[in-house]
């Protein structure tokens, strides 16, 4: 169907939305603005679904959400006949309300549904879905993304998000239902009266936080350590149980910045909720010019990334990359695990393959096994996931991602910024009580292993133009192969779509044992290396530069000519 003939029945049948009816008014006879809402369907992939809110196929809205509901109920009927979903939302504009049409969806289905009160964090849906022994698990959340985005996070009975081959199955399934007559709905207030909606009791998030706590790494570190922090929850779901955790193992002083405490989807002080970037952190820097703390937690909306910054030489405050964060909770849980003879037999730490180098030595130092998965957190759910087939998730000590996710623990199988939190704070304090502050950690960190440097450029592109951009660079780079980046070889080229690595000095070929994905690596002469991907979940393509310097300098000079060669391949 054509767009003009989508935008049309759109003016017909939906009319359920106000919002929905006015911009569809708004936007009659412009043709570009009705192409770029109805040239597509928002793909379902493992990462769900996640677009501009508003009108049409290719923006977030109740028919989408129904729609992608109904290919849900019928994946989980076909599989196993009858099933239980747990769902939760953040604080995204009408996230609560596609959590209810959800809902609605799925008990008109005759599937069991089990919805939060009030908003939570990514983790606690994760937590929610195994707790309940469902079979599903749906995420009302955009994570990061502007304040005009949402998105609809899907879970598997594991826990974790959706595999490709289970995401695929369900995509099938939304292909064939029309999205306003092949749609089941029941009534919400009745279906919560009959019991097959029912709302997630207060105690089950007590279980919860009782799994987070049960992942410190030395109980009582945070006693008299005085550890002073200003935290922001950067107006999303981190605020109830991030405060409350911190208060429970021992962390007294705790500054809110106020303009970013309370749930607000239109994010009015930073304009990109995420603690990867400065902007969204300025608030709770400000206010750390005024308390002077140890550190700045800043959790996303969904809480399941934290950023940080710490407090500098000179008073100052230092923001930290994830891959620092990252590589200082590795060596704090080793360290403090090792010492206190908590550690298991044959550790296991996991990363994914766009995240610092720097793990690896760490690993050797203390003798645990590191694993390498493709960038997603599913995959590191995927090796707990295995471990637990063999009764081995003990060994499963930390996993983490450069883009700000954590996880210890196997009582979720998503990234977690409670136990981040946590274990963050643990960590200060374990540090300051040897008079040490996390800058000075990760300076000498940098000076017994090497100035790892890791960057990560995005390059945008935006409406139907800008995806076949991204599709048709990718091609480029596989059909002409760089051959240097700056006056830097390319040693090896690992292309994960192909599930080959090409070694150009000696001619070899081998495989690579990962699922295929859109990535290409090249590892450069000098350790260097710059890895190119297509975001799942944002149109753009990321660029990911590993710089092995002498200091920071040489790393910031190494990056800089390896980030201006890159850009000609992408432009």
């Amino acid at each position: 169907m054509s767009h003009i003939k989508l935008f049309e029945e759109w003016c017909n049948k939906a009319i359920e939305d106000k919002d929905l009816t006015a911009e569809l008014t708004s936007v009659k006879g412009n043709d570009e603005e009705i192409y770029d809402r109805f040239y597509r369907t928002l793909e379902f992939g493992t990462a769900g679904l996640r677009g501009i809110i508003g009108a049409g196929t290719n923006r977030m809205n109740i028919y989408v959400v129904r729609q992608a509901t109904q290919g849900l109920a019928n994946y989980v009927l076909k599989k196993y006949s009858k099933g239980a979903v747990a769902i939760s939302h953040d604080s995204r504009i009408k996230a609560d309300l596609f959590m209810i049409e959800a809902a609605r969806v799925l008990a008109a289905n005759g599937i069991k549904v089990y919805i939060t009160s009030e908003l939570q964090p990514t983790p606690v849906l994760s937590y929610l879905v195994r707790h309940f022994k469902c079979q599903a698990g749906i995420m009302i959340t955009a994570s990061h993304n502007p304040a005009a985005y949402n998105g609809y996070k899907a879970y598997g009975e594991d826990g974790c998000q959706m595999t490709d081959v289970a995401a695929n199955a369900v995509y099938n399934e939304i292909q064939s239902i029309d999205m306003f007559d092949g749609v089941k709905i029941a009534d919400f207030d009745e279906a919560v009266k009959n019991g097959m909606i029912e709302y997630v009791d207060d105690s089950v998030y007590t279980q919860y936080l009782d799994c987070v706590k049960s992942r410190q790494v030395s109980k009582g570190i945070c006693d008299g350590a005085d550890l002073s922090v200003v935290y922001t929850p950067l107006n999303g779901t981190g605020n109830k149980l991030v405060r409350r955790v911190l208060a429970d193992i021992g962390v007294k002083k705790v500054s809110i910045v106020k303009e970013q405490e309370m749930p607000d989807g239109n994010f009015t002080t930073c304009p990109y909720p995420n603690p990867e970037i400065k902007e969204a952190l300025q608030k709770g820097l400000d206010l750390c010019d005024e308390e002077k703390p140890d550190l700045l937690l800043a959790t996303d909306p969904d809480a399941d990334r934290v950023g940080i910054a710490v407090k500098d030489y000179d008073g100052s405050y230092r923001l930290l990359t994830g891959n620092e964060t990252g590589a200082m909770l590795t060596e704090f849980i080793l360290r403090s695990r090792t010492e206190e003879g908590t550690l298991p037999q044959n550790p296991i730490i996991v990363k994914t393959i766009v995240t610092t180098k720097l793990i690896n030595a760490i690993c050797n130092k203390y003798g645990a096994q590191l694993k390498d998965v493709l960038t997603g957190f599913k995959y590191i759910g995927e090796v707990i996931l295995n471990l637990e087939k063999d009764a081995q998730e003990d060994r499963f000590v930390f996993g983490f991602e450069e883009s700000y996710g954590y996880l210890s623990g196997s009582y979720v199988r998503d990234k977690d910024a409670v136990v981040a939190s946590m274990l963050i704070c643990e960590m200060a304090a374990y540090y300051k009580k040897q008079g040490k502050t996390l800058a000075m950690v990760m300076d000498e960190m940098y000076k017994e292993y090497g100035f790892y440097k890791n960057t990560t450029l995005n390059f945008g592109f935006s409406g139907a133009a800008g995806m076949q951009k991204m599709a048709d660079i990718m091609s480029s780079l596989r059909e002409n192969a760089p051959k240097e980046f700056a006056s830097y070889k390319v040693e090896k080229i690992a292309d994960y779509l192909e599930s080959k690595e090409y070694d150009l000095l000696t001619g070899d070929v081998t495989d690579i044992d990962l699922p295929k994905s859109n990535v290409l690596s090249y590892s450069l002469e000098g350790e260097h290396a710059c890895i190119i991907r297509p975001s799942g979940t944002e149109p753009k393509i990321k660029l990911y530069i590993t710089a092995v310097g002498k200091d920071a300098d040489d790393a910031q000079a190494i990056t800089d000519k390896l980030a201006d060669s890159a850009k000609v391949y992408l432009s």
